[in-house]
């Protein structure tokens, strides 16, 4: 039973960063999915991926998992690097590319 401790990254169809604050313990699968022949449905009878905690701070999600002696997994979030561009920057005289329209 091993958990992963991670903060989850922004959503790709919207440009806020709403839910990324917390930090999510997920259990990783013990047993692989299958497919259920005559529907086609994909079922598992790993009961704990249906887990999802969420917590406040890092420290406090390894505090969990330690207490309960679960195994953990922390992933370290990537940071964004958020480059400036500015409407005016489209006209400048010394572009590297042409403006053409």
């Amino acid at each position: 039973m091993l958990a992963r401790i991670y903060r989850p990254a922004k959503t790709a169809m919207q440009s806020g960063k709403a839910k990324t604050h917390r930090w999510v313990l997920d259990y990783e699968p013990e047993t692989a999915r299958s497919v259920e022949p005559l529907m086609g449905y994909t079922s598992s009878s790993d009961m704990r991926q249906q887990i999802r905690m969420y917590f406040e701070t890092q420290e406090e999600a390894v505090a969990y998992a330690r207490r309960n002696g679960i195994a953990y997994r922390v992933e370290e979030p990537h940071v964004r690097k958020v480059r400036g561009a500015s409407y005016s920057d489209n006209f400048k005289f010394n572009r590297i590319a042409p403006w053409t329209h």
